[in-house]
């Protein structure tokens, strides 16, 4: 039976500050602006159970307004409160000699010495982008941006991970297209480069896509700007862009699985103006750099309560606020409304009091709004004003920190479904001969097996996408998207005057996740992701510094749902503290599945997106993955490819097809246990790859991933338009294994012919000193356009590299009906 619920009236007094600025002293609390309302109606739409709404009942002493149960409802989001993930998220090391701001603000924050200071974050608009997503998109973009430049920094790069379903399905193209467009749209137009990213495709993102947004910000103010008020009737100051409608109920919307009729809730997606960010952002780092902001928090998810809850309780203090004052662009907005609201482009300041009016006028020289529209109190609440009367009273702690908690069992055992996964041997595959494989209808030679996969979208060229992005504006950007492993971007001081010449050290940064290893192992699957950005980072000679990642899963009411997202952060935790990169923040993102026509559930491959940076020493020093000079040697770093069948075999070995992408493009199997990540290797390898990268020894560098040693090496030829002549040493392994195994804490490096006696030193160096690196010599780069493998004098691939690219550019624009963009020059 539907309840109606009335709070009783009272009245409340306000706390008296140094300037009131006109509030009203005594306030008749009302229950709501609208008339009563269906609880049960109310609860389902805020997306609470009747245990939270018994739970707000106790700490408010009474029945809450409609007003205050949507403000419950966006804060108790596990978008906003983690309540499913916040026990696992305490395990990551979140500190280190390098970290300045952990996790609990808007962006982490690391020393980079010479009193450079690194702000990044990274944060996901998933379900936004999945019915909207041209704007979805674009208003990640905008809210990352703001993570940064709250914090007192200077956008300075924009990276992006992002999930589709296959090409094949036309509702997937028009997703794509529509994200990519959206992402190009707002950081060309904010004047921010997107520097780097990743793309992959698999089925189950085909109803929900995953669109993860990271920012780099240098600090461009002398004091880190932090969120918690301070000042007891210093005043609360709105700037930036007006309220209205749009983006309402965002944070809970976030939190729920799709269904079909999820395209209805496109007023929960926000929209989205990249000139008026610009505006902001120039307009508060001025206000920053003057030092009349007490403390700042941008307007993202659950809008104008998510920001009142958080400055307040990260104070110890409260905040009152009047909607009467919040500028508003559409009339008649109940106090629901306002509250719930996720318009774009908007802050709230505190501001030290008498500095109000010079703060307001700063921000409307750059056309923004600026409005004094509360001010701090003593008492630990969020107080809300409207119309003469308190439209919402809620104790800021109940909002922001002391939130519900879900308790879930984890499984004693890995799911039977994973379990029966675990069981695959490489044994069950067909013959591998040095012709091809095996199959009933002939074989299939290992040339094509080579086109097949650079012809697979997940690991195609991605020119596609980034070529509607501008990575060079700001004319910071040392390496373009495709050249190397991770981004680089060079560091020049954000305050004062700086030469070129003069800014020789650089900030890498670099997304990474393999999917499909989190989804057959999420352990060792999340632990390969943290070694994968490091080690792309290291190819780029970067020294990692931090982290921040976006653990996009599945629904966490599901036993596996939980153990996938439980063991992945347990990987996350470990390769982090052992690698030396601590995690500065994040995003967490659940219940990503849709909800098919039958009823049934298709969840995501569990996908925790690592974002990693690293520090450049010096720019003149750094590789991409090109071949580099003909008659250079091409060595590999890692886990050799003479290890014994055996050990390979073994279900714990470094190097396997399990998981592989050979496995699942040419077999059609998404199967087996990935391998083991050895981080101890992964140490070695990427110290000693950092130090020959800082000493000249080596011209390129680029890790084996996705495709195995064949791929990696085909990627190098592509890159540089030079030909490989390479030999695979006499094995008892299968030769599919040998070519397109993955793991093994690998890279390819080329050493010019001078540096041969100082690598083969650096080598003895590293064993003599307890740190050996297995190195070998498989091959040399040749002027010829023709990329060749062979074993024991015999070709296993011959084929020119025109064909390699061919395939390699063509994959993804024939997919979306178009030709493949010219090269760039």
């Amino acid at each position: 039976m539907a309840l109606a619920i009335a709070s009783a009236a009272a009245t409340r007094k306000t706390i008296p500050g140094s300037d009131t600025g006109g509030l009203p002293q005594r306030l008749p609390l009302v229950s709501s602006p609208s008339s009563p309302f269906s609880v049960p109606e109310a609860l389902r739409k805020e997306g609470l159970s009747q245990s939270d709404y018994e739970e707000i009942v106790r700490r408010l002493g009474r029945a809450p307004n409609r007003a205050e149960l949507g403000m419950f409802g966006v804060m108790w989001s596990e978008h906003c409160c983690y309540r499913n993930s916040r026990p696992l998220l305490s395990q990551f090391p979140t500190t280190g000699p390098r970290i300045l701001v952990g996790p609990g603000e808007n962006a982490g924050v690391v020393d980079l010495g010479q009193g450079q200071r690194l702000a990044f974050k990274i944060e996901s608009h998933n379900h936004p982008s999945a019915v909207e997503p041209f704007q979805g998109a674009a208003t990640g973009v905008g809210g990352i941006l703001r993570d940064i430049f709250t914090m007192g920094a200077r956008p300075i790069a924009l990276l992006n991970a992002l999930r589709f379903g296959p090409l094949e399905d036309e509702r997937n193209v028009g997703l794509m297209e529509g994200v990519v467009a959206g992402i190009a749209h707002y950081g060309n137009c904010v004047g921010v480069p997107t520097v780097g990213g990743e793309v992959a495709f698999d089925p189950s993102y085909g109803g929900n896509p995953l669109v993860n947004a990271m920012a780099l910000g240098l600090m461009d103010t002398d004091d880190i700007v932090c969120s918690g008020a301070r000042g007891v009737g210093n005043p609360v100051v709105y700037v930036g862009s007006t309220t209205g409608r749009d983006g309402m109920g965002g944070a809970s919307f976030a939190s729920a699985e799709l269904t079909e009729a999820s395209l209805d809730d496109r007023p929960a997606v926000q929209v989205g103006d990249p000139f008026l960010e610009k505006g902001l952002i120039e307009a508060c780092l001025e206000a920053f750099q003057s030092g009349d902001v007490v403390a700042a928090q941008d307007m993202g998810a659950a809008g104008l309560t998510c920001s009142c809850a958080e400055m307040a309780a990260k104070g110890g203090l409260g905040i009152e606020l009047d909607l009467d004052r919040v500028p508003a662009r559409e009339a008649g907005m109940t106090a629901y409304e306002f509250l719930l609201s996720e318009s774009q482009e908007r802050m709230l300041f505190v501001v030290q009091a008498g500095r109000e009016e010079v703060l307001m006028a700063r921000f409307r020289r750059w056309g923004l709004q600026a409005a004094v529209v509360g001010r701090v109190l003593a008492e630990n609440v969020v107080r809300v004003l409207q119309h003469g009367a308190v439209a919402a009273e809620v104790p800021a702690n109940a909002l922001a920190d002391d939130t519900p908690i879900n308790q879930h069992e984890l499984l004693a055992e890995p799911p039977e479904a994973i379990r029966r996964h675990w069981q695959w041997r490489e044994t069950s595959l067909p013959a591998a001969t040095g012709h091809g494989i095996a199959r009933g209808d002939g074989r299939l030679p290992w040339s094509d097996v080579l086109l097949r996969l650079l012809d697979d979208p997940t690991i195609a060229s991605k020119r596609w996408v980034y070529r509607q992005y501008d990575h060079q504006v700001q004319a910071n950007t040392v390496l373009l998207p495709g050249g190397a492993d991770a981004a680089v971007v060079r560091l020049r001081p954000q305050q004062g005057a700086g030469s070129l010449e003069a800014c020789q050290r650089g900030v890498a940064a670099v997304v990474d996740c393999p999917n499909r290893w989190v989804f057959l192992d999420p352990e060792r699957g999340a632990m390969a992701a943290v070694a994968e950005a490091a080690r792309n980072l290291s190819c780029v000679g970067a020294e990692p510094l931090a982290v921040t990642d976006n653990l996009n899963f599945p629904s966490p009411d599901t036993a596996s749902g939980y153990w996938q997202l439980a063991l992945a952060c347990r990987g996350l935790s470990t390769a982090c503290a052992a690698l030396d990169t601590p995690v500065t923040g994040g995003n967490v993102s659940l219940y990503n599945e849709t909800r098919l026509p039958d009823g049934s559930m298709q969840p995501i491959q569990p996908t925790p997106v690592v974002g990693m940076v690293g520090l450049v020493h010096d720019l003149v020093r750094i590789t991409g993955l090109a071949w580099r000079h003909p008659g250079d040697a091409i060595w590999l770093l890692g886990a050799p490819l003479e290890a014994g069948a055996e050990a390979l075999s073994s279900p714990d070995a470094r190097v396997s097809l399990a998981g592989s992408s050979y496995l699942e493009v040419i077999h059609g199997q998404l199967t087996g246990r990935p391998p083991e990540v050895d981080l101890e290797l992964e140490r070695s390898v990427q110290a000693f790859l950092r130090r020959a990268i800082a000493t000249g020894l080596v011209a390129s560098a680029h890790d084996l991933s996705d495709g195995g040693l064949a791929v990696a090496a085909a990627e190098a030829s592509m890159a540089s338009g030079f030909g490989a002549h390479l030999e695979i040493p006499a094995s008892s392994a299968r030769l599919d294994r040998l070519l397109f195994a993955e793991g093994g804490a690998r890279v390819l490096v080329t050493v010019p012919p001078a540096q041969t006696v100082a690598w083969q030193d650096a080598l003895e160096a590293a064993a003599a000193a307890g740190n050996a690196v297995p190195a070998q010599c498989l091959g040399v780069v040749e002027s010829g356009r023709q990329f060749t493998i062979v074993q024991a004098g015999a070709p296993l691939l011959d084929l020119p590299v025109a064909d390699l690219k061919q395939a390699f550019e063509q994959a993804i624009p024939r997919r979306m009906g178009q030709a493949a963009p010219p090269p760039e020059h």
